[in-house]
């Protein structure tokens, strides 16, 4: 096997997947390798694949705290998963606007938006369906009404579409980046200009799955503009637009500039502030939302105030 093959799927056969470890993860628990290279499963999930035998190191059967050597041939029999469907589920959520077209939630912190390997309750579709009963099915039954996301751990307003016709209005409004999409974001470091832009193709980072990269100079484009509000000793304050909706697009952009959102470990970000209590999310906020409702063309202008959370977190820095 050629080295640039390393830690890549190699065998796709019958359903079962074999990939080839590589010298740099040498050390690596065989657990964290396999949810680098299956980013879609729950590291739960496969921990039960190594346990019941589904995943073969060099032709045997390893724990999941297995450390790789490198060079290791790791074959794996994924179990077959029951089709995933949204559920409704009694879960408060807050309202910020509603019509007979469009929802718009104040989406908590840790609420996971839909569905997904690993997930199927507490989810934000799930709590939309048990109190509106029926949104849009253009989504699927895994993310009705979904037209936008918010990552897990980020919080702030977000918008639903309650029946087809308004969703297609609303994607096509998203597609041509007429919706203003604005967050308020901590980052590590002071910046020195008040305002900048970064446009940056944004994709996949080959060496870990589960994150995004803007420093390969290839991908989906991506448009990130920023104002400084505040600056602190260590961090600054930003307000942020995002003339696109890639994935993790403000994460990965303002790590890219050596500047990671405070909370935000997977980008660069320290685990710990010395003298603050720990962040347990993202100090990233969808703050506001500006788009025309489907039917009346009306402009809409929605605001989520700053957690409760955030705004302690903030009053402790210096």
């Amino acid at each position: 096997m050629h080295p640039r093959n390393a830690g890549k799927q190699i065998c796709h056969h019958r359903h079962e997947l074999t990939f080839l470890s590589q010298a740099s993860d040498a050390g690596k628990r065989l657990d964290h390798f396999l949810q680098e290279q299956l980013p879609s499963y729950s590291r739960t999930r496969l921990q039960d694949w190594v346990r019941g035998g589904r995943v073969q190191v060099d032709g045997r059967r390893q724990k999941p705290s297995y450390c790789l050597r490198g060079g290791e041939k790791v074959d794996v029999e994924p179990a077959e998963l029951r089709p995933l469907k949204a559920e409704p589920e009694p879960i408060a959520l807050q309202i910020l606007y509603e019509d007979n077209d469009v929802v718009a939630v104040d989406k908590p912190a840790g609420m996971v938006v839909h569905a997904g390997a690993g997930c199927r309750s507490g989810t934000l579709v799930n709590a939309l369906l048990h109190r509106f009963g029926e949104l849009s099915g253009l989504g699927g039954e895994l993310r009705p009404g979904i037209i936008h996301r918010l990552d897990r751990h980020t919080s702030g307003v977000m918008l639903v579409a309650r029946n087809d016709a308004a969703h297609r209005r609303l994607a096509e409004q998203f597609a041509r980046r007429e919706v203003e999409k604005v967050y308020i974001a901590l980052v590590h470091g002071v910046l020195k200009t008040d305002r900048g832009r970064i446009e940056k193709p944004i994709t996949r980072d080959p060496a870990r799955r589960i994150r995004m990269t803007a420093r390969l100079g290839r991908g989906r484009p991506a448009l990130t503009e920023y104002r400084v509000l505040r600056r602190y000793r260590a961090f600054t304050l930003l307000e942020v637009k995002i003339g696109t909706g890639r994935t993790h697009q403000i994460r990965t952009h303002l790590a890219s500039v050596g500047h990671p959102v405070a909370g935000d470990r997977l980008y660069g970000a320290p685990s710990r502030v010395e003298g603050q209590p720990s962040l347990g999310r993202f100090f990233l906020h969808s703050h506001r939302i500006r788009f025309e409702q489907p039917a009346t063309r009306q402009a809409i202008t929605l605001e989520s105030p700053l957690p409760p959370e955030l705004e302690g977190w903030l009053a402790g820095l210096l």
